[in-house]
């Protein structure tokens, strides 16, 4: 699958530019060469499972998935190219009215939900993980670090997630589910409203509540699921 996943892209496709390379992964832009349309090429060490989720999953806030293939235990995956700007960019001119955190944050709600409803954990939720497109669509990227909930585990097999924006279950015995996703939520808000990690200053008023219960270090006082975050952002 892999040597066909090439020659199609060799075939079909030029490659534009490499946005991350590390040890252990890839992602690169290509264009395709008649309809001038740009996909993004993803290869990496780790679970396939929930890019194969991704593949039966169409929802305006995440990313479309084309192909999924493994050889030698080495991931690919063609996925949706997003044309926009990320929530961590537009940090850099400003801080988020309330009203824009609102928005953001209903629309990855209703990713989350999706997500959560398919037994996948992002577990890496943060500025640079959210993309906006001229047309504003709000979209959630970026399942590296990802993984599928399995009720029979009791931790992770691998503590994964960017450290400011972990929950406390990422990194010790206990399995991350939909409230570790909770728990980068507020996190995310506070710093789009504030500049700053909650553990340095948390916004006043109701979304101030909201994020505090969100970042509980007890995953049972957060909010039970994203669609309980959504009511409370709408309140």
């Amino acid at each position: 699958m892999e040597k066909w996943l090439n020659e199609i892209l060799n075939q079909t496709y030029t490659r534009v530019k490499v946005l991350k390379r590390t040890e252990k992964s890839e992602i690169s832009v290509w264009m395709h060469h008649e309809l001038k349309k740009k996909l993004v090429k993803r290869v990496f060490r780790g679970e396939k499972s929930v890019y194969q989720t991704l593949l039966t999953l169409q929802h305006p806030n995440l990313p479309r998935v084309y192909q999924v293939s493994e050889k030698n235990r080495k991931v690919t995956v063609l996925e949706e190219y997003i044309d926009g700007i990320t929530v961590s960019e537009v940090l850099e001119t400003g801080l988020y009215s309330q009203k824009g955190v609102r928005k953001i944050g209903m629309a990855l709600c209703d990713a989350l939900s999706v997500l959560h409803e398919n037994r996948i954990v992002h577990r890496d939720i943060k500025p640079e993980n959210i993309m906006i497109t001229r047309a504003n669509r709000i979209v959630l990227i970026d399942f590296d670090a990802a993984r599928t909930f399995k009720p029979d585990k009791t931790k992770d097999t691998v503590a994964l997630g960017t450290a400011d924006y972990a929950a406390p279950e990422q990194f010790d015995i206990r399995q991350s589910d939909r409230r570790t996703d909770i728990y980068a939520m507020g996190i995310l808000m506070n710093v789009m409203l504030t500049g700053e990690h909650p553990s340095k200053v948390v916004v006043k008023g109701h979304m101030g509540r909201v994020i505090k219960k969100c970042i509980n270090v007890l995953p049972s006082k957060r909010y039970a699921d994203a669609e309980a975050l959504k009511r409370a952002i709408l309140y």
